[in-house]
């Protein structure tokens, strides 16, 4: 990576922390878009921020949708593809905007198109099963089921959910303080059963667990803990999913966020209010949150039958005969 180049970057990467206030998740996010992007430059020689014109960002988007695995498959989804374009072109402006450079020359570079994604969301019944997939009154056993509750009844992230402190929960009033992306807090609610589930381990499991960190000198004050005794990581919550998920039939329909996926879909589909559900997940536009109305057709179907006066048809009148 040439001097000039290396040093805009970390201008930028200063200017996403401090100016922007990014989560970590997405500085990292940025920061790996970005080595990519320097990579491809230096591969090319090209070690002059001043010489990357449009006709290279150009090529470096081709370069990315050209990327084969072992199989012979597309690498990189257009999603990843738009994404990695998104870290060039936001790198470009801050260098353009501040001075650095005299031009912006991923301004004209067109992304390429993304599939409309719609989220895969489990049905009550399999959310019913997950969830009943924890069995035992074992730390662990309580740690994984109140997780399981409180990721499908306050539809919160995984990231939010690990870095939950034991006073950013309010049992009695059945609700959480969640720090979300770009450090902004909200309130939201979890319901009896996730608070039911979490006041249990609160109480009991996480007192035993925790008794690991106090042995060590230490203490934490994550909700959810590790065997250790120390805040859980990311990881580890995906595979308490992943493991419900094996134990009821449901691994290969899970994703990252099918909880979260799940208890928007449900709200929406029992006449929750789109801005009511855009609040309680985080989203900055509701345009993010209206992807969720397009899960369930079968919900689209019982009511339109329901309400259009013609939806299955009109009986016919008998004629009558002068």
């Amino acid at each position: 990576m040439g001097d000039e180049l290396g040093k805009l970057l970390t201008e930028y990467h200063d200017w996403l922390a401090v100016e922007r206030g990014l989560a970590v998740n997405s500085l990292a996010a940025y920061r790996r878009d970005l080595r990519r992007y320097a990579a491809y430059l230096a591969a090319r020689g090209i070690g002059d921020p001043s010489a990357i014109g449009d006709a290279v960002v150009h090529e470096y988007v081709s370069h990315l949708d050209a990327l084969r695995d072992d199989d012979g498959r597309p690498a990189l989804a257009p999603s990843s593809i738009a994404r990695s374009l998104v870290a060039v072109r936001s790198f470009h402006r801050f260098c353009a905007r501040e001075g650095f450079l005299p031009t912006d020359p991923s301004e004209e570079v067109g992304a390429p198109r993304v599939p409309q994604g719609i989220p895969k969301a489990l049905d009550e019944e399999q959310v019913t099963a997950l969830l009943g997939a924890v069995v035992g009154g074992a730390p662990r056993a309580q740690r994984d089921r109140a997780l399981l509750e409180t990721l499908y009844g306050s539809g919160i992230r995984i990231s939010e959910a690990v870095g939950l402190d034991v006073g950013d929960v309010e049992l009695e009033d059945e609700l959480l303080r969640v720090l979300g992306k770009g450090d902004k807090e909200r309130i939201v609610p979890i319901g009896r059963t996730a608070a039911t589930a979490l006041e249990c381990y609160l109480r009991d499991g996480r007192l035993e667990l925790r008794t690991a960190r106090v042995r060590r000198g230490g203490d934490s004050d994550a909700v959810f803990l590790n065997a250790r005794g120390t805040r859980i990581s990311r990881q580890a919550c995906w595979a308490i999913v992943r493991r419900a998920g094996e134990r009821v039939g449901l691994r290969e329909q899970l994703s990252p966020h099918v909880l979260r996926h799940s208890c928007a879909t449900h709200m929406l589909d029992h006449g929750a209010d789109l801005r009511v559900v855009q609040e309680l997940l985080g989203h900055a536009t509701i345009s993010t949150t209206q992807v969720y109305t397009k899960v369930s057709p079968e919900r689209l179907r019982a009511v339109y039958d329901a309400a259009h006066p013609r939806a299955r048809g009109v009986r016919a009148r008998p004629s009558s005969r002068a």
